[in-house]
């Protein structure tokens, strides 16, 4: 039986890949933002646990952990799920950028303290995005763009984290993939005010994928080894390619050190 735990499971991509992957022989642990939506999905897909977090207070995702370490001994897939565009830039409760935090440093913090209970052949499946490569602008002096901000800019700066979080977690012995899920027709743009907003809400977004298909791109990551670990994806099967600075290792393990500065404030 394996433990599958998927964050942003309330909807679109994520309840999708629950779908996908619901079956006798795997345990999904989701976890969404939203009680009703998250316990709706876990029901619909009979899955063995829903929790509920928001990804903006450090506090719930240090809560949620211990929760999910306390209930299982051990994590098959852990798929980092969870992400948005927001307006800003707004400053969480922790002294961090929204945009970035949600992305990027909550679900580093889970994927650390989930550790414990994983196995050599955990893998750690990153929704990341082709906007890393489009509109990164990565300062590593200003990690979660507080300080020059721009909202496109603080999204495509989360996505490149993502990647660079994925090669990391390779670095240290952890099997992690980060994917770009295609140009998927849900909600997670509707409070930026990024541009990104005028391809969802406008006509558009015909132009758009149903959430069903970036859901099994997900899904094929969690349950496939056909991928090569450290690597980002453009679609099953194919290794993208990266944005400029992604290969640095350097700048891997400059994110990761600014990362757990942020953490430790």
């Amino acid at each position: 039986m394996r433990t599958l735990v998927i964050t942003g499971a309330s909807d679109g991509i994520g309840a999708a890949a629950a779908a996908q992957l619901a079956g006798p022989d795997r345990r999904l642990v989701l976890v969404g933002r939203n009680p009703d939506k998250t316990h709706a999905v876990a029901e619909r897909v009979g899955a063995d646990a829903a929790f509920v977090a928001d990804f903006a207070e450090l506090a719930q995702v240090r809560e949620l952990a211990a929760r999910i370490t306390e209930r299982y001994p051990r994590i098959d897939v852990l798929a980092n799920n969870a992400g948005g565009a927001f307006a800003g830039p707004a400053i969480t409760g922790d002294g961090v950028e929204l945009t970035f935090q949600v992305n990027h440093l909550a679900p580093f913090l889970l994927t650390g303290l989930l550790r414990p209970v994983f196995t050599p052949q955990t893998a750690v499946v990153t929704t990341a995005s082709i906007a890393a490569r489009l509109f990164s602008r990565f300062d590593v002096t200003d990690l979660d763009t507080s300080r020059h901000y721009g909202a496109t800019k603080a999204y495509g700066n989360a996505k490149l984290a993502n990647i660079l979080f994925t090669r990391g977690l390779h670095a240290r012995g952890v099997r992690a993939v980060a994917f770009h899920p295609g140009n998927v027709a849900t909600a997670f743009a509707r409070k930026t005010t990024s541009p990104l907003k005028l391809l969802y809400r406008t006509a558009l977004n015909r132009f758009l994928i149903p959430a069903e298909e970036g859901g099994a791109r997900l899904a094929f990551f969690a349950e496939s080894d056909a991928w090569r670990s450290g690597q980002y994806y453009g679609r099953p099967g194919r290794v993208d390619r990266l944005p400029r600075r992604a290969s640095d290792p350097a700048l891997v393990e400059q994110l990761w050190a600014g990362s757990e500065r942020l953490l430790a404030r």
